[in-house]
Formats: C-alpha cells, structure tokens, sequence
C-alpha cells in the first residue's frame, strides 16, 4: 500500500487516508470510459483522470487524460507548468506542435497507434486534421500537471489584463482586444 495512504494527514494538498479507510475504489476509476462532449467552439474536450478525481494518485507523480475531438477539433495551444506530456492517438490522426522558448515550432501529423512527447512548460497544442471524430490519452509525470490555456490566460483573466497591454505585445487594435475578450469571459 503506498506511503500516503498510512497516515492522516495531507500531503501535496490532498488528504492521505488511514489505513483502515483505504478501499481499492481509492486506485480505481472510469472517467475515461465515455467520450468527451466536443460540441463546443474549439471542438474538444479534456477528461482528467488526476489525483482531484483519483486519490490513489497522490504522490505517485503520474496521470492521464483523454483528449476527444470533433472533425477539424482544436485543442487550442496551452501549458502544462508540473508536467512533461506524452500523447498516444487511439483514432485519427492529429497535428501537433510544441514551441521552444527560442520560439522555435516543433510540429509533425501524429496517427493511429502513434505518440508525440510535450516538454514540461512549452506552449503545445493538437488539432484533428481529418473529417472524422479522433480520440487520444495524454499521460503526464505529475499527479495533478496543471493547464493554462493561453486565450483564456490573456482574454478571460479575473481581473482582466489591460487592454492597452494587450494591444501593444500583440500589436493589434485595443478594440480588437476587447472584442477577443468578449469571447472570454472571465470565470
């Protein structure tokens, strides 16, 4: 039995359970099982299956997600700030990318039965370039990786990043900012 789950106390921020209390649903989970909706503006979605869903994870460095797109579907580009990623595509074929902070683009098509390796921190994104539904697992090296989409960061901040910031490091108009917010709502 691991470590963590011998006291009670918290560790990484999660709760460790005594031993007694220690059940195999702890190790167990099915939240990969069914597809993601993809219904939505970007055509993807994330399922987690880290140490918020699956507390037999906590401490043991690692998770996975599975990662579902609409034909065309986008996983727009993000970070992940505690975790290198590896993806394996199940169906599909997908392009993907990962930029250096030399700025230097890294992108390949990945297919069926294929992985592709993200670096820890490096901007990466994925894109399902086919007409047909595709569906991939990401496995990380952390219990909980973390993900800050880049759109979302700049346009849907709470409070928002100003405007005029905005404007400037992306050298566009202030009102094309506000109408990008727009679309952002903050959370």
């Amino acid at each position: 039995m691991h470590a963590c789950m011998l006291a009670a106390l918290r560790l990484n921020g999660f709760p460790c359970k005594r031993p007694e209390n220690v059940t195999a649903d702890d190790f167990f989970s099915s939240a990969l099982a069914l597809p993601g909706n993809t219904g939505n503006p970007v055509g993807s979605a994330v399922t987690a299956a880290n140490v918020e869903k699956l507390p037999g994870l906590n401490t043991l460095g690692v998770s996975m997600s599975r990662v579902d797109y609409a034909p065309w579907g986008v996983n727009p580009p993000h970070t992940h700030p505690r975790a290198t990623e590896i993806i394996y595509v199940l169906e599909g074929s997908l392009d993907v990318g990962f930029v250096t902070t030399a700025g230097k683009l890294f992108a390949r098509t990945v297919c069926k039965g294929e992985l592709f390796v993200f670096p820890r921190g490096l901007v990466h994104y994925q894109k399902n370039n086919g007409g047909a539904p595709a569906m991939a697992i990401s496995a990380f090296n952390s219990q909980l990786p973390g993900t800050q989409s880049l759109a979302v960061a700049m346009f849907g901040a709470s409070p928002p990043v100003p405007t005029d910031v905005l404007a400037r490091a992306l050298q566009i108009d202030g009102g094309l900012v506000e109408t990008i917010k727009s679309k952002f709502p903050p959370k």
